[in-house]
């Protein structure tokens, strides 16, 4: 299902860092994420919903690249 909230997210299994694009355009790293857990969003029925249960709040983040704002 696509989100309304999610725009893509993918992961580098060697760092363990879970990048986070949101429809917004903001982009955010996520760190030291388990690598069965990109496994398990791709798979859930709602990517917004599985964020805000199992991402958001629950590793360290950091903003990469704030989406620039149209006038």
């Amino acid at each position: 299902m696509p989100s309304t909230v999610i725009r893509r997210f993918d992961y580098d299994e060697d760092s363990r860092v879970l990048r986070v694009i949101f429809q917004s355009g903001d982009i955010y790293a996520y760190f030291d994420v388990p690598p069965e857990l990109p496994v398990e969003w791709r798979a859930a029925f709602s990517k917004g919903v599985f964020f805000a249960e199992r991402v958001r709040d629950r590793f360290d983040y950091q903003l990469v690249e704030k989406a620039r704002r149209r006038a």
